[in-house]
């Protein structure tokens, strides 16, 4: 919706088609509950925030000059009430555009993935702050900033072409694949897996993948590690809402179709002559998919991969997956070696994955003390109902010297 009314509007007004859209919402969460909700919600919540959207530009002069386009565009009275007002084609093509206008060169590149997650996926500043380990205050200002350098550099609502495809489509992919994350492991609230935001990264992905512009072999390969990392959902929790680790998961319930899709998408992103941090992923994730069993896991190669995918992403968060690893093919006193080498090693301090890694190394070198005093800060910085349990339960058994 919110790319549909900003093609409308102009890029220049996006904070406008945000407003528009919010207030829409609002009054679906007033009305609904007690006249139902309608038979086409999506189509209701179009059609009011169209109604709102032509009530601001009869009223704002600023739109004096297409006013009559704009509510030509808008104005369609002949639909039905419950039919969408505008083809799912053309809103996708307005979501592929407002991908590329979020990650336009003009805009600084530490905003460019904030932006694109804030106006597209819905993110609120918070959750993109913990995507990139930072602050909420440093996010609203990145949010800011953005916005501001559109209006400035009149940014065309397009897809491009040519170089410029290039430089701005690895932005567009890091957003989907953070989008994607936040979905895998929610980094606050009630609940570890948000399965809409996953989804919803998987479609966004396969409509690139589908689009000339964007059928590249990176989007494959991205696409590829959403689909095999997303066949596991199901079984990363129990009956009762608990995570389960990847050697306590039932594999004879992962999504069959969904791999078979994954393992199909990671074949075409081979096609080209290049290779990405993505490939590396997909390999990983082909690893885990292809095993009958935790205990046939080909460590030592996902091991290699990592080796390689730290030359292209040496971010402290993939060092710490690789130094998990190291431990599982080397023995955890490696693991904490890997672990006191990570460049940036300080950017993990609110990080709870650090301290529950550090845990599970000292608890199987047998130091219970050590291995109880990292669950506790890993306890303090985890933000969900079912790590905390997890958590819990793992410093009881440090307490309590029981096995683990």
């Amino acid at each position: 919706m919110v790319a549909t009314l900003t093609r409308i509007f102009g890029i220049e007004h996006l904070s406008l088609a945000e407003d528009v859209v919010q207030e829409a919402l609002a009054r679906a969460l007033q009305t609904w509950p007690f006249y139902g909700v309608p038979k086409n919600p999506s189509a209701w919540i179009m059609r009011a925030s169209r109604n709102l959207a032509l009530d601001v530009v009869r009223r704002r002069k600023v739109f004096q000059n297409k006013q009559a386009e704009i509510i030509r565009l808008m104005d369609r009275e002949s639909i039905a009430p419950d039919e969408a007002i505008f083809p799912e084609e053309e809103i996708s093509d307005d979501r592929l555009r407002l991908m590329f206008v979020c990650c336009h060169p003009a805009i600084p590149s530490d905003a460019q993935v904030a932006l694109a997650l804030k106006t597209l996926c819905g993110f609120g500043v918070t959750e993109i702050s913990h995507a990139f380990l930072t602050t909420d205050a440093a996010i609203a200002k990145r949010l800011t900033r953005a916005k501001q350098k559109i209006r400035e550099a009149q940014i065309p609502f397009e897809i491009p072409a040519g170089t410029e495809l290039t430089q701005r489509l690895d932005s567009v992919l890091q957003s989907l694949y953070l989008l994607f994350n936040e979905g895998y492991k929610a980094s606050s609230g009630e609940n570890l897996v948000r399965e809409e935001l996953c989804r919803e990264a998987i479609r966004l992905t396969d409509l690139l993948a589908q689009h000339p512009t964007g059928n590249q072999p990176r989007t494959h390969a991205l696409l590829a590690v959403m689909l095999l990392n997303a066949a596991r959902i199901p079984t990363r929790l129990d009956s009762e809402g608990n995570l389960l680790r990847l050697k306590e998961q039932d594999r004879t319930r992962w999504d069959q179709s969904m791999i078979a899709r994954g393992m199909f998408h990671f074949e075409q992103s081979a096609l080209g002559d290049e290779i990405s941090e993505y490939h590396l992923q997909a390999g990983i994730a082909a690893c885990h998919c292809a095993a009958k069993d935790y205990e046939s896991t080909d460590w030592r190669q996902i091991l290699s991969l990592y080796d390689r995918l730290v030359e292209f992403d040496n971010s402290p968060v993939v060092a710490l997956n690789r130094a998990i690893v190291i431990a599982t093919v080397h023995g955890p006193q490696a693991g904490v070696k890997a672990v006191a080498a990570i460049q940036d090693l300080k950017k993990l301090d609110s990080y709870y994955l650090l301290y529950a890694a550090l845990g599970d190394f000292e608890t199987q070198l047998n130091h219970s003390q050590t291995a109880a005093e990292h669950f506790r800060r890993a306890l303090e910085l985890a933000e969900t109902k079912s790590e905390r349990a997890f958590l819990f339960k793992r410093l009881q058994c440090c307490v309590d010297g029981a096995t683990v």
